[in-house]
């Protein structure tokens, strides 16, 4: 099986103060087991990308709770509090960014391209610091590429070669950010044999996978 890891050797490749981007919509489609390993691991200084932070003791939230994160780039925290408390008294830097714009910067990461044109935040604090253009006498903001040390992957179905298949809203976000982890780690709720899934139905294909969990015993 391709990259075969178990959690807790997938969490040592993680090194103090590496970045992570992290699937999940409200922790759906987060890998919870990879998740459970950091934490135990201790590992700190971790920056986080994702679309949100969860809620305390689910998904990303079990990392904030851990105190292992001091830097956050997510569309929204409003679901945990403790993200909130630990941005206010400084302890987390939080980089709010609109949920299009953030998918969009991490597209451009993964395909190479220098960033994203969009009118979304323009007139508003998202402005501030920024570039911007102007393309047939519109106003755009120039929002530049994001990518990760790491991408971890939530799926619902993988084959033994890495193929990945995702439900609802899990495909929100781990599809992309596969495509912008320098290693992408992918933990899955089942494993197939090659062929089980569907041409059509693979949304990662396995040669963006590097190391596939192991199923729980």
């Amino acid at each position: 099986m391709k990259g075969a890891l178990t959690p807790e050797a997938a969490a040592g490749l993680i090194p103090e103060g590496a970045s992570l981007m992290i699937g999940g919509f409200m922790a759906v489609g987060t890998p919870e087991r990879m998740i459970d390993a950091i934490v135990a691991r201790g590992v700190g200084g971790l920056t986080v990308i994702a679309n949100d932070t969860a809620m305390p003791g689910k998904g990303i939230g079990k990392l904030i709770s851990a105190g292992l994160v001091t830097r956050v780039i997510a569309s929204h925290i409003g679901l945990n509090p403790e993200t909130q408390a630990k941005m206010i008294s400084g302890e987390i830097t939080c980089e709010l960014v609109p949920q299009g714009t953030l998918i969009e910067r991490i597209r451009a990461g993964g395909m190479g391209l220098g960033g994203v044109l969009t009118p979304t935040g323009l007139s508003t604090e998202v402005e501030e610091g920024k570039q911007v253009v102007e393309v047939e006498g519109g106003r755009f903001l120039v929002e530049t590429p994001l990518k990760a040390d790491f991408a971890l992957i939530g799926a619902w179905q993988a084959d033994y070669i890495g193929n990945l298949s995702y439900l609802l809203t899990a495909h929100n976000f781990n599809p992309i950010i596969a495509l912008a982890g320098r290693m992408v780690i992918a933990e899955a709720e089942s494993i197939v044999p090659v062929g089980v899934i569907p041409p059509d139905a693979v949304k990662t294909p396995g040669v963006l996978v590097d190391h596939l969990l192991i199923r729980a015993a």
